[in-house]
């Protein structure tokens, strides 16, 4: 018995490419009208639930006539405008019958990434749970590009998870959950019931990648587990063919894989931080700086060997160890400019060398989290 699932009250349900088009052979109304009619449980429970959904894309290129993703931006962004209206009206249409009204959300990661926006993201969503409103949630498909795309949708379930503070993060999938290894390549592989989502192992279990219509494949659902659990989210994935997964799944019953979060959630803005997938910049430290923030210090101009990037007072930017790899990331308190002029000096040299002091802290410890 799964207590701390069958406690959850807010959850983020994903579910993907394979199941809502039936493997690309279009939209699969029955998948849809089963996804709706569970969900409707749940929210007789008193459970309230957000639904992310893969499948404007695939929706769209069935409705295209193509038989392959294509690689093309604009392509893509054709078929998800095309894919989309139809997915929207057969989620609607299925939700009415249980009398549930549904709400269209479309993200990018500008959207998450930008703090005030992220803010009026969450009031929406906190809005539409507590009028119960069943949010429906995609990437914006239609106006994204290489440099804002989350990249799928599963990465997009556990930003969501994190945004609304959920209980838990259900994953579906056309899987049974993560096993020990490939199960279409190796007989002997086994379902891997319970486990921790920071657990390392895990990665290297799930390996390959998506199919033709998905993007994404187990390696992008381990690390969104590792994503939700940063906000004390647990994350289930499991097969969405299985009949009535939800319902059994919040009864408590053991499918799929369960990946627990952490004892310590992140503090909100950390994890907001820890969250951005796009970084404006990097500065490069020395050993007494690593050493500062290890013991949970703020950074100084003085531990800063080199600046990397253009950027403005208040951006996401990466800090490097001397071999370049990242041991945190924090909102800087000085452009790039600024920061490569007071790099190696004192905080109380920044005046001189600037002509006024903002902060004596590159980054302050509160904006600041380590990776």
């Amino acid at each position: 018995m799964r207590q701390t699932i069958t406690k959850s009250k807010r959850l983020v349900v994903k579910v993907g490419s394979a199941l809502v088009t039936n493997d690309g052979a279009g939209l699969s109304e029955q998948f849809i009208v089963e996804c709706a009619r569970q969900i409707a449980t749940l929210h007789a429970q008193g459970r309230e639930v957000v639904l992310v959904s893969s499948g404007a894309i695939a929706a769209g290129m069935q409705r295209l006539g193509w038989a392959t993703r294509p690689h093309g931006i604009h392509e893509l962004q054709a078929a998800a405008a095309v894919g989309q209206m139809g997915l929207c009206q057969t989620y609607e249409t299925c939700f009415s019958r249980h009398s549930l009204k549904s709400a269209q959300i479309l993200l990018t990661h500008d959207d998450l990434a930008d703090r005030t926006r992220y803010l009026n993201a969450r009031s929406t969503l906190l809005t539409l749970l507590s009028l119960g409103v069943v949010p429906i949630i995609n990437e914006n498909d239609t106006v994204v590009t290489d440099e804002i795309k989350f990249g799928d949708n599963d990465t997009l379930g556990a930003l969501v998870a994190n945004l609304i503070e959920a209980d838990t993060l259900v994953i579906l999938t056309d899987q049974q959950g993560l096993y020990s290894a490939d199960p279409r390549q190796d007989p002997a592989a086994t379902l891997i019931h319970d486990g921790e989502a920071e657990d390392r192992r895990f990665e290297a279990m799930a390996g390959g990648s998506g199919s033709a219509i998905s993007k994404g494949g187990m390696i992008t659902k381990i690390r969104a587990a590792q994503r939700a659990a940063r906000s004390g989210a647990d994350t289930v994935i499991a097969s969405g063919r299985e009949t009535d997964v939800l319902p059994r799944l919040l009864a408590g019953e053991q499918l799929g894989t369960l990946l627990r979060a952490g004892a310590t959630p992140m503090a909100a803005r950390k994890q907001w931080l820890a969250d951005h997938l796009q970084l404006a910049g990097s500065l490069h430290l020395d050993d007494g700086a690593l050493r500062a923030l290890r013991d949970g210090r703020s950074l100084l101009p003085i531990g800063v060997t080199a600046v990397e990037g253009e950027f403005e007072r208040g951006a996401v930017v990466a800090c490097r160890n001397p071999a370049g790899q990242e041991v945190a990331r924090g909102l800087i308190n000085y452009s790039s400019s600024e920061a490569r002029r007071i790099a190696r000096h004192s905080s109380q040299e920044i005046e001189a060398l600037l002509g006024y002091v903002d902060e004596e802290e590159l980054i302050h410890r509160d904006n600041l989290v380590l990776t």
